[in-house]
């Protein structure tokens, strides 16, 4: 199997089992972060435990697989993770994508390196950031 494949298979197991899913319902609809240009939507809430790392990453997403996977690989990186060192992943793994750093940077990122074609592909770099971006609006700021 080339690189290619795994990559496409890391990617359809988050999107068909993806962690971290749940209902947010409680979740009030002005939090939903949306992608005008295909329709996906995200809500997602943090979990903290009592030393203040995060314990889980939920969210709730109607989309396609690569922003569903990409809340999936998120939700599974950042568990354990302090508020600031989310923030800090979240924004590097935003620049990465848009291109502002190199592609290779995924390559300690476990699963999230299965993301790194969708650099080239400009209107799915939106799909992949959308829950990226729903994570720092529901993080304190740093």
């Amino acid at each position: 199997m080339d690189l290619t494949e795994l990559y496409q298979e890391i990617l359809l197991d988050h999107y068909r089992h993806p962690r971290g899913a749940a209902r947010l319902d409680h979740i009030p609809q002005e939090k939903t972060h949306e992608n005008p240009t295909c329709g996906d939507s995200i809500k997602v809430e943090v979990l903290r435990d009592g030393a203040g790392r995060i314990e889980a990453v939920r969210f709730d997403a109607h989309g396609c697989a690569i922003s569903t996977a990409s809340a999936s690989m998120m939700s599974e990186r950042l568990k354990g993770a302090t508020a600031e060192e989310a923030h800090e992943s979240a924004r590097e793994f935003i620049r990465i994508l848009r291109g502002e750093r190199e592609a290779h940077a995924l390559d300690d990122w476990g699963d999230l390196a299965s993301l790194k074609g969708v650099i080239r592909l400009p209107l799915r770099v939106k799909c992949a950031t959308l829950a990226w971006h729903a994570l720092l609006d529901s993080l304190p700021p740093s």
